[in-house]
C-alpha cells in the first residue's frame, strides 16, 4: 500500500478465506495429496491416449485434451492456495491476482467449450452412426479442439482488461481463496453495478453452455432408448455415462459458485464451495474416465505395463 493523495493506491491484496496458519497444516497435507493425484492422474489418461493407437478417434482425442486442460486449471489456483495454507502472510500482487483470474477462468472456459464439443460428438455417434465418419473428421475434431482453446482464452481478455483499469484505493482484504471477479470488483473505488452486469454475462453463458449439452443428451438417451437389444443400449450408455457424469460435476460446481447473484453465504460454506468448485470436477475426472471405460483401463495398464 503506498499513500497518495490522502488515499492508499492497493498494489497487493490479501487472502481473509484461510484457517489460521497453524491450523492450515491440517488441509495443507490432505489438498497436497489431492494434487498430486490430480496432476499423475489426468497425465495418465492424456498420455493413455497419446500411447494407444486403438484410442486416437475424436471421443478420446477430446478426452485427453479436457485432461490436458484440468491440470492446468488446477494449477491456476492449488499452488498458490497451498503456499497460503502454511504462510502467515496470504497475500498475491495486483498482476499476480489479474493472472490467476485470468488463466484459472480461461482454462474453464475452454473445459465448458470443449464439454458442449464433446456432447454434440456424442449426439452425431449415437443419433447419426452412418455418417459420423463424414462429419467428425480428425481436421474438424483437431479445429474444434483449437477453437475451444483458443476462444476460451480471447474472449476473458476484454474483461481482464476492463478490470486491470480500475482504481483500487480501499480495502484489500479479498473474502476468498483465490482471486475471482466478484471479490475482486467489492474491492475497486469505483461504482460496483457493474459486479450485477458480470453476473448476468456469466449466468447467460452458463445456462446457454448447460441447455446445449442437456438437450444433446436427453436426445441421445431418447435415441439410446430405442434401441432394441439390451446389448446395444449397455454399450450406448457406457461411452456417454462418464461424459454425462463429468458435465453434471463440472456445471453443477460451476453452478453453486455463478448462479447465486446477490445471494450471500457465511465465510466458511464460500471458501467450501470454492474448494469443491476448483478440486471436485479435476479429481474425479480421471477416476470416471478410467473406471467407466474398459479401452481406457486396458491402455492404462499398456502404458504402466508395456
Amino acid at each position: 500500500m503506498v499513500p497518495s493523495n490522502q488515499t492508499t493506491v492497493v498494489t497487493e491484496f490479501l487472502f481473509s478465506g484461510f484457517p489460521q496458519p497453524e491450523d492450515g497444516i491440517f488441509f495443507f497435507i490432505p489438498l497436497l495429496l489431492i494434487y498430486i493425484f490430480i496432476i499423475t492422474g489426468n497425465l495418465t489418461v492424456f498420455f493413455a491416449v497419446r500411447m494407444d493407437s486403438r484410442l486416437h478417434n475424436p471421443m478420446y482425442d477430446f478426452i485427453s485434451i479436457f485432461s490436458f486442460l484440468e491440470i492446468w486449471y488446477t494449477s491456476a489456483t492449488i499452488p498458490k492456495i497451498l503456499s497460503n495454507l502454511i504462510s502467515k502472510q496470504r497475500t498475491i500482487s495486483m498482476i499476480g491476482c489479474l493472472l490467476q483470474m485470468y488463466f484459472f477462468h480461461s482454462l474453464g472456459n475452454s473445459e465448458g467449450i470443449l464439454l458442449t464439443t464433446m456432447a454434440i460428438d456424442r449426439y452425431v455417434a449415437i443419433c447419426d452412426p452412418l455418417r459420423y465418419p463424414t462429419i467428425m473428421t480428425p481436421q474438424l475434431c483437431a479445429q474444434l479442439s483449437a477453437g475451444s482453446c483458443i476462444f476460451g482464452f480471447l474472449v476473458l481478455l476484454p474483461e481482464i482488461a476492463w478490470i486491470s483499469t480500475l482504481p483500487f484505493c480501499g480495502p484489500n482484504h479479498i473474502h476468498q481463496i483465490f482471486c475471482d471477479f466478484e471479490p475482486v470488483l467489492r474491492l475497486a473505488c469505483t461504482d460496483t453495478s457493474m459486479i450485477l452486469i458480470e453476473d448476468v454475462i456469466h449466468a447467460v453463458a452458463i445456462i446457454f453452455s448447460a441447455l446445449v449439452i442437456a438437450i444433446s443428451y436427453i436426445r441421445i438417451i431418447t435415441v439410446i432408448l430405442r434401441i432394441p437389444s439390451v446389448e446395444g443400449r449397455h454399450k450406448a450408455f457406457s461411452t456417454c455415462a462418464a461424459h454425462l457424469g463429468v458435465f453434471l460435476m463440472f456445471y453443477g460446481s460451476v453452478s453453486l459458485m455463478y448462479l447465486r447473484f446477490s445471494a450471500t453465504f457465511p465465510p466458511i460454506l464460500d471458501t467450501a464451495i470454492a474448494i469443491i468448485f476448483v478440486v471436485l470436477s479435476p479429481f474425479f475426472n480421471p477416476i470416471i474416465y478410467s473406471l467407466r471405460n474398459k479401452d481406457m483401463k486396458v491402455a492404462i495398464k499398456k502404458l504402466f505395463c508395456p
